[in-house]
């Protein structure tokens, strides 16, 4: 009688590392744990037992997680149906959470796979073998358990002692051997947006106004809003270590002052709105956006206050990033500067040629109205200005206004002639409702 075929059982076999530390060493390396497994099916042979050629190894990666690649591999094949037996040198290789291999074992049964660990001999068809199994699990997730806590001590007791624990180093500071060493041209840039904030109070003004001009972080990246609050709350640039909310002294230099830091705290402290409605309230910045330096960089609003009393101006850009070039007005009094401005609009305003070009502008777009009107409105500028509140002042002007150029022989103002028709209609609707009144 011709004999039947034996059926071929298809083993994979599967080894970990959950450090990259050591994995070149005799007792656990990959190659050791591949090379007791192959032995171990090599044994079998008799039983039909051979050895698929694909690899699983994942080295370097936690038991703790089952997104590893090369078990994913695996369980994909399995599902394929491309295994029947995944053999292990340990089964703690598999997993070292008792909920994690309870899902493997659900993907093994679905699919008719049974798995063998050549290192510890137990039969998971019986019950007593389920509970073996239950009982290695369940030394290998204590053993996890353990030494995650180590790990944890570990690292608290080195954030105690100021030590760096690794991790992406903040703008600022570089690691080297395993310390934070000040970086000093990023450091230059961390002292700057410091200050800025102080001037702007507005963490969202102030990202704007960085990425505007280039400021990147650490990873080459424009600096928004939210990185920017991470970067002023962060206690490493006053030579703090920090772990768990606790601040301890650091062993790296620190590159901002505490008197610095605590004005900005200050500031950081009050709710977003307050801090909105205070700095609108205080400095209105009429020319904002609309104010360059001779270097044709925008001039920054900035405010202070002495005694009581509020300081504004416009700031040249290097002035705030520490820089003192010659050749550029790095200051200028917001106050007198506007009043500059309004008073020259308010000039070329009553200008005919002014009068004139905005008359026939309305008339292109079928306006009704007649030069006289137009002379009449842009003349009643003057009393209806001081009715405006500061955002509408400021509106008003940046509709007029393109640029104000600040050099050291003075100020060059080029004015926007296709806002007059807007201005000219809405003024005459002011008007109209303030005699009906």
């Amino acid at each position: 009688m011709k004999q039947m075929p034996m059926r071929k059982t298809r083993c994979a076999v599967y080894t970990r590392k959950s450090s990259e530390e050591g994995l070149d060493m005799d007792f656990n390396s990959l190659h050791a744990q591949r090379e007791s497994c192959e032995a171990y099916i090599t044994s079998q042979k008799q039983e039909g037992w051979v050895l698929v050629p694909d690899q699983y190894d994942d080295g370097g990666i936690s038991g703790g997680t089952l997104e590893r690649p090369a078990l994913q591999r695996m369980l994909a094949d399995i599902e394929a149906g491309r295994v029947d037996v995944v053999v292990v040198y340990k089964i703690d290789r598999l997993s070292r959470s008792l909920m994690d291999f309870a899902k493997l074992v659900d993907v093994f049964d679905r699919h008719n796979v049974t798995f063998v660990s050549v290192t510890q001999t137990f039969n998971t068809t019986t019950s007593m073998g389920r509970l073996t199994l239950n009982i290695l699990l369940s030394f290998a997730q204590f053993e996890r358990e353990v030494t995650g806590e180590r790990i944890r001590d570990k690292i608290a007791a080195s954030r105690k002692k100021g030590m760096w624990m690794g991790g992406n180093p903040p703008l600022g500071y570089d690691v080297r051997d395993r310390k934070l060493i000040v970086n000093a041209d990023e450091a230059n840039t961390v002292r700057m947006i410091f200050k800025r904030f102080l001037t702007v109070g507005s963490a969202t003004l102030l990202s704007k106004d960085l990425t505007a001009e280039g400021v990147m972080s650490k990873r080459g990246k424009p600096i928004n809003k939210g990185y920017l609050y991470k970067l002023l709350k962060n206690q490493v640039y006053i030579g703090k270590a920090v772990h768990k909310g606790k601040a301890y002294p650091g062993e790296h230099e620190a590159i901002i002052t505490q008197d610095l830091w605590n004005k900005v705290r200050t500031i950081i402290s009050e709710s977003p709105r307050t801090r909105a409605n205070h700095t609108r309230a205080q400095t209105p910045a009429l020319l904002k956006g609309i104010i360059f330096g001779a270097d044709g960089r925008a001039m920054t609003p900035v405010h202070t206050k002495k005694k009581n009393k509020l300081y504004r101006y416009y700031v040249a850009a290097e002035l705030l990033k520490g820089e003192t070039p010659d050749g550029i007005v790095r200051r200028v009094p917001a106050g007198e500067i506007e009043a500059a401005v309004i008073d020259h609009v308010r000039g070329l305003l009553r200008a005919p040629e002014i009068v004139v070009a905005t008359w026939r502008a309305a008339r292109g777009h079928g306006e009704k109205t007649s030069e006289a009107d137009v002379r009449e409105a842009l003349h009643d500028i003057d009393p209806l200005w001081d009715e405006l509140f500061p955002v509408e002042q400021s509106r008003m002007l940046q509709l007029l206004v393109e640029r104000v150029d600040v050099h050291p022989g003075g100020i060059d103002i080029k004015f926007r002639v296709d806002g007059l028709e807007t201005l000219v209609s809405e003024i005459r609707g002011s008007l109209t409702e303030r005699r009906a009144a």
